[in-house]
């Protein structure tokens, strides 16, 4: 499959280039970048052209993999479905829900394939968690933590430290999705977005969410991108009749689990059926996102 890459920051640099270029079922045809410079760079590192024009790599490929802003993503992935090519996004996919919607609806019309890389989802070792648990009946309290130190006090340098929408949107929308990409597989959707869903902030930036699933059962969420760094952490729990659970500890890297996303798309194109982490799971996460991001702001 032809992929042209659209983004040339840090996730470009460390994850989509390197997965793409050395997956043996795919050409990267090109990449894109806000900052032509930026894009010749990229390209020359692995091996293929830089394009000036998005339209023209559009043309030239199969699919899209995108590594931008979500909210410079949105409308550059619903562009390229309406040409008729697959997504592979990142998460999140907006940070708008009329937005994501929109992508959701070009992939529907035109008929193409779409994977979210949700970086947990496709770590085999919980993956294979959590279809383990999708199968144990009684779980009734899930916990998800994800605390980030990248903006606090004291934290060494980090690549996306310099990202603005990060900065801006903070843990909420940066972490917030692998949170619910994993705790929403297992004890089911949100049960609504008015009466089940509630969030306050805290210190260091700190959100933290409570939610009632359609399973019956609840889960929290704290998450942060800017905790103390000896304070961050990354842990998922869940309890009920089968006592409790977390995922396992995996070294599986960026790199390889976006490969596993790439195999995704490839078998969605070639069969039609569509992933679990597909654009619909991705608008969802965009949808439970903005209505507590509404909550925070009093709305």
């Amino acid at each position: 499959m032809r992929i042209g890459l659209l983004g040339t920051g840090p996730w470009a640099e460390l994850a989509y280039g390197p997965a793409l270029g050395a997956h043996p079922d795919v050409e990267l045809t090109g990449v894109w970048g806000r900052r032509p410079e930026a894009a010749a760079d990229i390209a020359g590192r692995f091996g293929t052209r830089p394009y000036r024009d998005v339209d023209a790599l559009i043309a030239d490929c199969d699919a899209i993999a995108v590594a931008l802003p979500p909210d410079v993503q949105a409308p550059l992935a619903a562009r390229a479905a309406r040409a008729g090519r697959h997504l592979l996004l990142d998460k999140p996919v907006a940070t708008d829900v009329a937005a994501a919607r929109e992508i959701a609806a070009a992939v529907e019309e035109a008929g193409v394939a779409s994977v979210v890389f949700f970086t947990m989802r496709f770590r085999p070792e919980t993956a294979a968690w959590i279809e383990e648990q999708r199968a144990v009946a009684g779980w009734q309290v899930g916990r998800a933590d994800w605390l980030g130190g990248i903006f606090g006090e004291g934290a060494e340098h980090s690549p996306f430290a310099n990202s603005p929408w990060r900065r801006e949107k903070g843990g909420l929308w940066d972490v917030g999705p692998h949170a619910l990409s994993v705790l929403l597989p297992v004890l089911g959707d949100v049960a609504d977005l008015d009466g089940s869903l509630a969030a306050v902030s805290g210190a260091a930036g700190t959100v933290h969410l409570a939610m009632r699933h359609v399973s019956g059962a609840s889960s929290t969420c704290a998450l942060s991108l800017a905790v103390a760094p000896a304070a961050a952490v990354t842990a998922v729990e869940l309890r009920g009749a089968a006592g409790v659970t977390a995922p396992p500890e995996g070294d599986t890297d960026a790199v390889t689990a976006l490969g596993r996303a790439v195999d995704a798309l490839l078998e969605s194109a070639r069969t039609g059926r569509p992933h679990p982490c597909d654009i619909r799971f991705g608008v969802r996460v965009t949808e439970i996102l903005a209505a507590a991001q509404a909550r925070l702001d009093g709305r």
